[in-house]
């Protein structure tokens, strides 16, 4: 009979291996346990004997033909044999862990967060987009006794993911940002979204765990039913409330605690664009007055927080000022990034638009939305990018449109666009980033 490698075991070599692991050949860390993950169009089982000789001390694997009962284990399913070590590890951690999931602002959500809550603490925050089936285990993997809070991002685009990444995580406190029209084919439109980001807050329930909300957002408050509740947004009722003032193009605020005045605090002058991103603040100086933070470092934190990783960013080229929130797109953050650029009191406004990814049935009806929307905004320029837009070309004739990235570069190499402000949004698949050396 197969002997499997217990998760104990497998404990006690990731502790052996200082809890560095590895999964990417191309990538390995010396003295790391490899784990030997499939993909659609690979087996990593095939490079363990490689990853050992790379450096790594052990590999798991769930190919029997590859483990030697030395260096290369032998587990039932080598995925979840890492995702069991991770909800193992986490039981061995004693500080909280907040969760966070939402159609729109998960990691710019989790940054700010992050940001505010360094300030006090030794907090750790995913890294990247390390928020799936695969990224919070190895997010999870990546906490030390050290820590004193961390903040992980849970991503899905079916129901019941969210479920299986809380049971790895077991959040003391979660957060939604919002409930909007994202990876609608995986979830069965809108309603399935609610369903499923609404998970975290099962397992708070059931944890007798606390939230984080927005006050303001009534579907939320819907789906929050019995939960112990902190609450941020517009009301003086709420633990913290606060206002944003439109004095520049960047997000500016004030806010106080519950019961008192926002008028004579400091304006908070952030380097976020978009005042769609005031809720995000405002979330981030909850969080961190719940956990103790000081206002002075609270504010210091948002206002020296810097965007990256295409969102929200703002580029000053050679010949414009490009405003690149190109990491994702969907229905609810498309329009308002539309609608935000269109009130903005910027000259000779540009938008480049890029298809919307993962959205099934509701592909060309959404897709429609965004040409209608822009039609009746202020925004006269648009180029659209992507297959999905290109479907209306012939019934929108006052637009340019282009079926990807590469053939937007060569129409710019003889089009060159100056002294303008642009906007570029789109799904990442659709890697509008390629285009800013054009502008």
């Amino acid at each position: 009979m197969t002997k499997y490698l217990s998760t104990e075991d497998l404990y006690k070599l990731f502790i052996q291996c200082n809890q560095k692991i590895s999964t990417d050949t191309r990538k390995l860390e010396n003295g790391s346990l490899f784990f030997a993950l499939k993909g659609d169009n690979f087996d990593a089982n095939e490079f363990s004997a490689k990853a050992i000789e790379g450096g790594c001390s052990f590999a798991i694997v769930d190919d029997e033909k590859r483990h030697d009962n030395f260096s290369i284990f032998l587990v039932e399913n080598v995925l979840e044999s890492l995702q069991q070590l991770a909800k193992y590890h986490r039981k061995q951690l004693k500080f909280p862990i907040i969760g966070i999931t939402g159609s729109n602002g998960k990691t710019t959500n989790k940054e700010l967060i992050h940001a505010v809550l360094s300030k006090k603490y030794n907090a750790f925050a995913t890294k990247g987009n390390l928020n799936n089936h695969i990224g919070v285990p190895l997010t999870l993997l990546s906490l030390t006794h050290e820590h004193e809070i961390a903040i992980v991002e849970m991503g899905a685009n079916h129901q019941g993911e969210i479920a299986m990444l809380c049971e790895l995580s077991n959040p003391d406190y979660g957060l939604i940002t919002n409930i909007g029209k994202a990876h609608l084919e995986g979830f069965g439109g809108i309603e399935g979204v609610k369903i499923g980001k609404s998970e975290l807050y099962k397992h708070i329930s059931s944890s007798k765990g606390k939230i984080f909300i927005n006050g303001d957002d009534d579907v939320l408050l819907e789906l929050s039913n019995n939960l112990e509740k902190i609450y941020y947004g517009a009301s003086e009722e709420f633990n913290i409330h606060g206002k944003s003032y439109s004095n520049s193009e960047f997000v500016e605020f004030k806010w106080n605690v519950k019961h008192q005045s926002i008028y004579n605090e400091p304006l908070v002058k952030t380097n976020m664009f978009g005042q769609y991103n005031f809720i995000n603040l405002l979330c981030a100086v909850c969080i961190g007055n719940y956990f103790d933070v000081s206002k002075n470092d609270i504010n210091d934190a948002l206002a020296n927080y810097i965007p990256e990783m295409n969102r929200s960013q703002i580029k000053k080229t050679e010949n414009n000022l490009v405003i690149l929130d190109a990491y994702n797109a969907n229905p609810s953050s498309m329009s308002l990034a539309i609608e935000n650029f269109s009130n903005q009191a910027f000259e000779n406004k540009i938008a480049i638009i890029g298809d919307m990814l993962e959205l099934g049935d509701y592909s060309y009806q959404e897709h429609e939305k965004v040409v209608l929307q822009l039609m009746k905004s202020k925004i006269k320029n648009v180029l659209f990018v992507g297959a999905h837009f290109y479907e209306f070309k012939k019934m929108f004739l006052n637009y340019l449109f282009f079926i990807n990235a590469n053939d937007l570069k060569d129409y710019l190499l003889s089009h060159k666009i100056k002294d303008s402000t642009l906007l570029i949004k789109g799904s990442r698949g659709m890697q509008l980033e390629k285009i800013i050396d054009y502008l």
